[in-house]
């Protein structure tokens, strides 16, 4: 049991332990770059460094300058299409207010024609009934002075 033990040790280790063959990657590489190569990639990262730095203080204040010149251009293009566009929706603003008031005046129009049409129908009916009650007093003072008028005869 002891000696399955162990192989299965020896197993999990050779399949699941990578510490050696990670570490022959490693010097691998080390000797790789350190020993066959030299210094070749130092020296070429150093040039590749003073080239950013002269291309910095050469390239950059002149890129900085154009930059600003551009944003200020741009800047002042889109100030100017701002207050064009609030305009252009001013105008817009009060061509929907006149056409809105215009439809009110109509709206008004309309309720006071019917208005003057209601009362027109109440006048005419006010009249009738005066006629009406006029009507029936005259009857009724006529009666009375035709029984005074016989009264008076007597």
């Amino acid at each position: 049991m002891d000696k399955i033990f162990k192989d299965v040790g020896d197993i999990q280790s050779r399949l699941l332990d990578h510490r050696p063959v990670v570490n022959a990657e490693i010097r691998y590489f080390l000797r790789e770059f350190e020993e066959k190569r030299g210094h070749r990639e130092s020296r070429l990262l150093e040039n590749v460094n003073k080239m950013v730095v002269e291309t910095n203080k050469q390239m950059l204040p002149e890129s900085l300058e154009g930059m600003n010149q551009q944003l200020s251009d741009i800047l002042t293009r889109l100030e100017a299409a701002n207050h064009m566009a609030a305009r252009v929706q001013q105008r817009e603003l009060e061509a929907h207010q006149s056409t809105k008031l215009q439809a009110n005046m109509e709206h008004l129009k309309d309720e006071w024609t019917e208005f003057l049409k209601e009362q027109q129908r109440l006048k005419e009916k006010v009249d009738e009934e005066h006629a009406k009650n006029v009507g029936q007093l005259s009857a009724r003072y006529s009666k009375i002075k035709e029984d005074l008028d016989k009264l008076s005869d007597f």
